[in-house]
């Protein structure tokens, strides 16, 4: 498994030059927004909901007439070229029903019977979808259903949060067609997850498929809420997926949030997730990245009051020639927050892993306690890793903590390995392993956790 330093040289130049010649194809932005604006599917809302989605709508258009298409030449973008985007011709698809039963079948997690919400390439599933388990009181369901009774926590909360208002979360509101909406009121435990299950299945033919869904969950005080996003699609066809996700949390309010992205080796997914924190609430995610051709990933949480407990979990699994790009900020604004973050890779093949991870700490943020870490496992010669964790300090009374390392496997635990009659290969495999086990045995769904292991233990073929 080891590699020599010389080809490791070698290998950097050629990417270095590689690189250096990424996103030369100029996206026409006002022609990319027109196209994808036009696709915008009609869904029947209720009026007054209709005209707040309408408005919203409007203000994301003016938006994005003066935002520019991201290109490498951003800073925040320096890694990741999306410009392919422009040479494609889009379409909005039905799927297939036998297409769609299969994947339900397979990605659905028996936890969340009750709790499922399932849409197909952007679309609310009804047919599919399995929303019975409303005993205990907590609202789960979409802009179509729940539009008019939700409407005053809409106003207040659906794109209202600032970093979602960047060049690709615009575009999803300026194309705004229906939303999952999840409502945990108030001193409410859920006993049961909540499952966001969105499918991409493109039908035969030239024009690439988008889907645009959109998230909305509210935990309002003292309730404790765990939901899980679900990403899948077909392997052997393009198709672009852009979400947004906006959680909230209130006083006192618990989220464990899990976002599964496997979709196909054709795929570009780009995600944007935003979370706002009030006193004494807890926000924990885990990220798992294992599937498309480009994956792009915005997480934002800002901590908006004293005594907030932030935790980010994130694996990216990739292979071939797989890019996968994490950008996360969090935001401490108030005394007493705390938060920490593990972001993980393996990377082979030629793959490519990005990660810039922001600590914020403002003046105001006096005791936070803080820690990041990213680690980084190459398998291959050609794969590439560039990661980024930073700190800003304002306060002069913190704990705060970062770093990040770039590896190969350990040639001294291989060789321990093979001391207790283990061949080098399967030595190499059970390390890769229990590499990514650590982030996947943070996820609290069993189901999930089970299914991703099982996919690592194929894919390191134990």
């Amino acid at each position: 498994m080891a590699i020599q330093v010389s080809e490791q040289v070698e290998n950097q130049q050629e990417l270095k030059g590689a690189s250096s010649t990424r996103s030369k194809l100029a996206v026409n932005s006002k022609q990319f927004v027109s196209q994808i604006v036009g696709l915008r599917a009609d869904v029947a809302i209720a009026k007054d909901a209709n005209e707040f989605v309408s408005e919203l709508r409007q203000i994301a258009s003016n938006r994005l007439s003066s935002l520019t298409f991201p290109t490498t030449k951003d800073e925040e973008w320096k890694y990741t070229d999306v410009s392919a985007l422009g040479s494609l011709t889009f379409a909005s698809q039905e799927a297939n029903s036998t297409d769609v039963a299969a994947f339900v079948a397979k990605h659905s997690a028996p936890e969340a019977s009750g709790n499922l919400i399932v849409f197909v390439n952007g679309l609310y599933s009804e047919k599919f979808s399995n929303i019975t388990d409303t005993a205990q009181g907590l609202v789960v369901g979409t802009l179509a259903t729940l539009g008019d009774r939700l409407l005053p926590k809409l106003r207040s909360h659906l794109a209202q949060h600032p970093d979602a208002n960047d060049y690709f979360a615009s575009l999803n509101t300026a194309c705004m067609a229906d939303v999952a909406i999840i409502l945990a009121p108030k001193n409410l435990v859920v006993e049961n997850p909540v499952q966001l299950l969105f499918i991409s299945a493109p039908q035969a033919g030239n024009a690439t498929l988008i889907n645009q869904p959109r998230c909305l969950v509210i935990a309002e005080s003292h309730s404790n809420l765990t939901f899980v996003q679900t990403f899948v699609g077909t392997d052997t066809q393009k198709y672009f997926t852009n979400t947004v996700t906006e959680v909230w949390l209130a006083e006192g309010a618990q989220i464990n949030h899990t976002k599964v992205q496997w979709q196909g080796s054709e795929a570009i997914h780009i995600n944007t997730t935003a979370i706002a924190q009030a006193r004494n609430s807890s926000y924990k995610n885990q990220s798992i990245s294992i599937g498309a051709k480009i994956s792009r990933q915005n997480l934002i949480v800002h901590q908006m009051a004293e005594q907030t407990e932030t935790s980010l979990t994130g694996l990216a699994f990739l292979d071939g020639e797989q890019l996968a790009d994490t950008h996360s900020v969090i935001a401490h604004n108030y005394p007493h927050g705390s938060s920490k973050q593990l972001h993980k890779c393996i990377a082979d093949g030629r793959s490519h892993s990005v990660f810039n991870g922001k600590i914020q700490v403002a003046k105001l943020a006096q005791q936070t306690d803080s820690a990041q870490l990213s680690r980084n496992l190459l398998l291959s010669g050609k794969a590439r890793v560039d990661t980024k964790p930073q700190l800003e300090i304002f306060a002069d009374n913190v704990k705060c903590a970062h770093g990040a390392t770039v590896s190969q496997l350990d040639a001294e635990e291989i060789f321990y390995l093979q001391s207790r009659a283990i061949d080098a290969e399967s030595a190499a495999n059970l390390l890769t392993y229990a590499f990514a086990t650590e982030a996947i045995a943070q996820i609290p769904i069993v189901s999930v956790q089970r299914s991703l292991s099982n996919f690592v233990l194929e894919k390191t073929k134990v």
